[in-house]
């Protein structure tokens, strides 16, 4: 018996180390993961920074609406976004022109007042309204989960209708140290938010084996940690990923 607890004793501690060397960021309240303040120009022009609520868009676009469609970079204040630019239907100007959403002209303090948390106050409202299905990791709610069984539709084009993705393949991720048991990653639960190139070429090498990257490489924003420190699911929900840990 005692043989068998060495192996899971080590896992444990290999975790424990790891969160502690790796500096998990600490994570903000539910209603506010996945919120982003936005200030490339705004606060250069007299402007509050622009705050953008990803939960609060995901329940109607796929990521793939704002970052492949629009343009939008994956870095924040990464991309050039202009009040001209707005207006003339790029960018938040393809929804928000008075008849998917809310137009510029009067409206500027929805979107120009630098709270990061503007949006808390609908979230329970949301929850309660909505059957998604429940996770403890981010903002609570499981959206890979919610877009396969129905529970939400978020549309997958604005204007260019793209083609729907229906690859499934799952790869094995070895990970560094042979204890750990390998990553899994799920393309289908991917491909039903993203398009092919907002990994490949540039954050994964679509070659075998093409690709290698780290946990501390992870945990700098790069590779998965693009979308999984901030957006994505945490990383500290460390089964999502490694499914063959234990508790």
């Amino acid at each position: 018996m005692k043989h068998l607890l060495i192996p899971v004793l080590l896992v444990i501690l290999v975790t424990v180390e790891a969160s502690a060397n790796f500096n998990l960021p600490p994570l903000p309240p539910r209603e506010e993961f996945g919120n982003i303040l936005i200030d490339r120009t705004s606060e250069a022009n007299g402007q509050q920074p622009v705050n953008f609520s990803h939960w609060l868009h995901r329940t109607k676009f796929t990521c793939r609406v704002c970052h492949g469609e629009l343009d939008f970079l994956m870095k924040r204040n990464a991309t050039e976004i202009t009040e001209r630019g707005n207006r003339s239907g790029k960018f938040c100007g393809a929804c928000h022109n008075g008849k998917i959403a809310f137009r510029h002209n009067g409206n500027c303090d929805k979107c120009h007042n630098g709270e990061v948390g503007y949006s808390n106050k609908r979230f329970d409202d949301f929850m309660l309204k909505t059957s998604l299905p429940m996770t403890m990791a981010g903002n609570g709610v499981n959206w890979s989960a919610g877009i396969s069984s129905g529970a939400i539709k978020p549309q997958t084009y604005i204007k260019k209708k793209s083609q729907d993705m229906n690859f499934e393949k799952e790869l094995l991720l070895e990970a560094e140290m042979s204890i750990i048991p390998p990553a899994i990653f799920p393309h289908k639960a991917h491909a039903a938010w993203l398009d092919c190139d907002n990994c490949h070429p540039d954050l994964f090498n679509i070659k075998k084996k093409g690709t290698h990257f780290s946990m501390a490489e992870i945990m700098k924003g790069n590779y998965c940690g693009v979308c999984h420190l901030s957006v994505a699911f945490p990383m500290d929900e460390c089964k999502r990923c490694h499914p063959g840990m234990r508790e």
